[in-house]
């Protein structure tokens, strides 16, 4: 059932179905909760269920001024608390997974809600190594922008033309906020996780690098990682039966 409430002062979007112990499924960047339905609806035959279309995203208003992590992660903390859940197994995809990761690599005294497992699909959180080339576009684009300034249109074409599709198709505030999320690291934190972690990767995931995924299960302490062969990004819904069965036997 998809239900509408306030946090912190924004109208919210939510799925929330079912009965037992809670899930909270986070989606990815540019999307939103209704995109991986199957997966929701499967999950609610054993669980409470309950996926929020993120701050900026889907049916949910966006943010005053371009959020960080930090405020996502705040923002969860206080849709959780609003729904009376103390306890859940967090599930994201991308984005998603960017938040669980800042969240749960928080210091313990910092943790309102209990996790004892998480599952994260492609996350972000982790920042790619770069070239020679890549740095010499960013600071070739920061000189131009620097330039631009007195010219506010010609700024926003440039902006329109060197940003990532993400980029170009979001709105000012998410713009901003998309720099800020982007630019986070928690590689150093990622010991700090003592959830058990199921981390699972298509093999040619381009936005959220196999490389990261290995990372995580190297470095957080109780982690296992699936490959599912063939598919990319979405790999959760791209074998949807083959993620499902995994995700079966971990919770």
């Amino acid at each position: 059932m998809l239900k509408t409430d306030k946090i912190q002062g924004l109208t919210v979007r939510y799925y929330d179905e079912g009965h037992g112990d809670a899930v909270l499924f986070l989606h990815g960047w540019g999307v939103e909760a209704s995109l991986y339905m199957p997966i929701l609806e499967r999950l609610t035959a054993k669980f409470r269920v309950v996926a929020p279309d993120l701050p900026g995203f889907g049916a949910s208003d966006e943010p005053d001024s371009p959020w960080c992590t930090d405020d996502y992660v705040d923002f969860i903390l206080e849709f959780l608390e609003k729904l009376g859940i103390n306890e859940c197994v967090p599930i994201g995809h991308s984005h998603g997974g960017r938040v669980i990761l800042n969240w749960l690599s928080r210091p313990a005294r910092n943790q309102p809600v209990t996790v004892r497992k998480c599952v994260l699909c492609g996350a972000a959180g982790l920042k790619p190594r770069r070239g020679a080339d890549y740095y010499i576009k960013v600071y070739s684009y920061k000189t131009l922008k620097h330039l631009l300034k007195p010219f506010p249109k010609l700024l926003e074409r440039l902006r329109g033309r060197s940003g990532s599709a993400d980029y170009r198709a979001a709105s000012p505030v998410m713009r901003g906020t998309l720099t800020r999320v982007i630019n986070e690291d928690y590689e150093s934190r990622l010991p700090d996780i003592s959830a058990d972690t199921l981390l699972v990767w298509g093999e040619y995931d381009t936005a959220s690098p196999l490389e990261h995924g290995r990372v995580m299960e190297h470095v957080i302490p109780d982690a296992g990682l699936v490959v599912l062969k063939g598919s990319g990004h979405y790999a959760l819904l791209e074998q949807y039966a083959h993620f499902c069965r995994v995700l079966d036997a971990f919770l």
